[in-house]
């Protein structure tokens, strides 16, 4: 059994869990379906399109940055957590009211991005990474697995997402007056439910150093920093290319009615993203028999099939199967990405690390690339594009091979064992007298 019973005994991972599933609810109510929004029903083109995530990932980095820092320095405190639940309230207001008609309108399309590169950050693109770092350091302060918390995180964005496609044919404004709704459940939790008398893990403290602002500046100057940028950048940020920008509209396109082809997609993605918190749950478990590089290296593989997958059939039941292969591949990267980080740099810079070394690094590459593909798949279409992210995912799980650090190598955070070794080092504690 993935949870142990007595998991839900403890008020931080229910306050952990809580929160990730209402977050990722509020995301999953209209994310999932946002380029299908821009595209069917703002009438965006494929460039436009790309602008959009490219200056959105842009404004992002700079708020991951503020969160990151921001967050090491609170620990656990809420201030951040509170302020980005409190803007996902606002999300109907401001894109039925500021978004929707800046981007409709050809003359404000350039202010109606700049507006959803202010807005989205704080409340969802940013919030992420920030709600993800905060749940991971809750994890180690009060003794469960980070993995059993996400996976709620999963289960929420699968419950909204086997709805959003009937709301969204219906009215995608539905969609988003659900997503402030939740938002403001997001923000009650924050604020009302207290952790403070929950019993710590084994060797924390309640008040454990807060790095300061040149500890949090000198992790850019670890090379392993930089060589898991650039291992994020040419492999999750290509994928979420794929996955975000195109795999939506590409999916829809298979039906000869396009209304079918997004309640299908809905339901689809509810399905993958349930099987992807069960996937959550299960990872813990495979990283401690295999190891966390090779976990690393697992997922890009799968990563890199799917890709390859969606480039080569146009089968909508075969590409149904092919999608699944998401809700494997998410939890592998994302579980080993942070584990990678807290294993080989010091676990008190786990939230600047995480938002640096993966999710800034993202955004980075989504800066670059975004706009270009976008324009690339109106040139060539969306199978060949696929190609091409396909053979630079399948590059860098290659140089990743070589270049991510093995599990007993330049370990400066929390130590990893596997279960053959948890076991032989309880053995050698067995026979020291007591």
């Amino acid at each position: 059994m993935a949870i142990n019973t007595r998991l839900f005994k403890n008020g931080a991972y229910l306050h952990s869990s809580t929160t990730l599933f209402v977050f990722f609810a509020s995301w999953g109510i209209w994310w999932s379906f946002f380029a299908v929004w821009l595209d069917k029903g703002l009438g965006l083109s494929g460039g436009q399109i790309g602008t959009v995530y490219s200056v959105n990932s842009l404004t992002t980095i700079a708020v991951l940055l503020f969160y990151g820092t921001m967050q090491d320095r609170l620990v656990l405190k809420r201030h951040l957590v509170i302020l980005s639940s409190a803007v996902m309230a606002c999300l109907a207001p401001f894109a039925l009211f500021v978004y929707e008609p800046l981007l409709s309108n050809e003359s404000t399309f350039f202010f109606g991005v700049l507006a959803g590169a202010v807005y989205l950050p704080f409340g969802y693109t940013a919030a992420v990474g920030l709600l993800e770092a905060f749940s991971e350091r809750m994890s180690r302060t009060y003794g469960f697995a980070y993995g059993q918390a996400r996976g709620w995180g999963s289960l929420g964005y699968g419950v909204a997402a086997l709805f959003t496609g009937f709301i969204f044919t219906i009215d995608p404004a539905i969609n988003f007056f659900l997503g402030s709704a939740l938002g403001i459940l997001c923000l009650l939790v924050q604020i009302f439910w207290k952790t403070d008398h929950v019993p710590l893990a084994p060797g924390h403290t309640a008040h454990p150093h807060a790095p300061n602002l040149r500890e949090m500046a000198s992790v850019l100057k670890l090379k392993g920093v930089w060589v898991v940028i650039g291992f994020v950048i040419f492999s999750w940020t290509f994928y979420n290319l794929y996955d975000n920008q195109m795999f939506p509209n590409f999916y829809a396109g298979l039906f000869e009615n396009e209304d079918v082809g997004i309640h299908t997609y809905g339901i689809l993605n509810s399905v993958q993203v349930f099987a992807e918190a069960g996937c959550m749950m299960l990872v813990p478990i495979l990283m401690r028999r295999v190891g966390v590089r090779n976990i690393l290296l697992l997922g890009v593989s799968v990563m890199c099939l799917r890709i390859l997958g969606s480039a080569v059939f146009t089968d909508p039941i075969v590409i149904s199967c092919v999608k699944m292969l998401h809700a494997i591949e998410v939890p592998l990267f994302v579980l080993g990405i942070f584990r990678y980080l807290t294993l080989h740099f010091p676990a008190a810079l786990s939230a600047t690390l995480y938002m640096v070394g993966f999710e800034i690094a993202a955004q980075l590459g989504n800066t670059l690339f975004a706009t270009p593909f976008g324009y690339i798949r109106d040139a060539i279409g969306f199978q060949p594009t696929f190609l091409v992210i396909a053979a630079v995912v399948a590059g860098a799980g290659v140089w990743a091979f070589f270049a991510l650090k093995k599990d007993d190598q330049d370990v400066q955070g929390d130590p990893f064992l596997r279960d053959s070794q948890r076991s032989g080092v309880t053995g050698v504690l067995k026979t020291v007298p007591q």
